[in-house]
């Protein structure tokens, strides 16, 4: 038993140095050579997606935005694709922190600006859709300070990678099981990002329409903000023709404290999800449809 548990802690340390070596051969990249690598990675890894999760991305593209069969196909392998692109830049972080005020611009700054005045701190609802993680580096590197709620990776030595790469570009990093300290930063002034358009048990969402199908969504932005009465500001980045990005921040929205707390819950997600699904209808390509957003709602 003692051999084994070596291995497998090995194992995790391997996967870490491998990041860290695949990412020093990636900073030596030119931008337009990472990019054509990235997206010639995407397209081949595009094969090898089994055809059941591609035909239900298809069809949930169909269902949603009311296109055609070849567009929803277009849409969907595009998703998929600009994975790639995204993961050359996550791997060349350390050479574009000095840049990313240079390769990313923030429109509605003055909404988290001042959410965050009023001092109790903010929720940025975002989502999976164009490259979230360097939204959290260009938003530390303009000065907002910005908490990056993480999912545990499974493999140990990938998760120190990531969460090494975060922090270094300036971000506080805290695992999504951690609510108590994610309160503790709101009520010390911290923007607290949330990514919230993945797909949850029924136990723990809220169901309502969304791209006109009953859909189940978090309630954690909402519950995090009611509790300290902090402002939800509703955030997402978007890749620019010329290879910049653009993240577009929404007014915020303000939970109501009545008697009633799952309705006060309710009616701010649905705030919330209206600018998301308004993201999405603008940029389709740049969400993430492959993963199965309304499981739970067939189950």
């Amino acid at each position: 038993m003692g051999s084994l548990f070596t291995d497998r802690q090995e194992d995790k340390s391997m996967a870490y140095y491998f990041a860290r070596f695949v990412s020093w051969l990636c900073c030596f990249l030119p931008d337009r050579v990472s990019d054509g690598m990235g997206t010639f990675l995407g397209r081949l890894t595009w094969l090898l997606i089994p055809a059941r999760r591609r035909r239900m991305a298809t069809e949930n593209v169909s269902a949603c935005l009311g296109v055609e069969h070849q567009e929803a196909v277009r849409i969907a392998k595009a998703s998929w694709v600009r994975f790639g692109p995204m993961l050359f830049e996550v791997m060349r972080f350390p050479v574009l922190k000095p840049r990313f005020l240079e390769i990313a611009e923030i429109e509605g700054a003055s909404y988290l600006r001042e959410g965050l005045a009023l001092g109790r701190g903010a929720v940025i609802a975002s989502a999976h859709s164009g490259n979230w993680e360097l939204m959290g580096g260009v938003l530390a590197a303009a000065g907002f300070p910005t908490v990056g709620v993480a999912m545990r990776q499974k493999e140990a030595g990938f998760d120190r990678f990531i969460n090494e790469y975060r922090r270094g570009v300036g971000m506080h990093v805290t695992y999504k099981d951690n609510v108590r300290e994610m309160f503790a930063l709101l009520k010390q002034g911290w923007a607290v990002g949330l990514l919230m358009d993945q797909d949850i048990s029924r136990r723990d969402g809220i169901v309502f329409d969304w791209f006109g199908r009953p859909t189940n969504f978090v309630q954690g932005p909402a519950a995090l903000a009611r509790h300290q009465n902090a402002p939800i500001v509703p955030g997402y980045i978007h890749r620019l023709p010329d290879g910049r990005h653009r993240i577009l921040f929404h007014p915020p929205v303000f939970v109501e404290r009545t008697k009633d707390k799952e309705a006060d819950i309710r009616r701010a997600m649905e705030a919330v999800s209206r600018t998301l699904e308004q993201h999405i209808r603008r940029y389709p390509e740049e969400w993430f449809w492959l993963h199965d957003r309304w499981k739970s709602q067939r189950d």
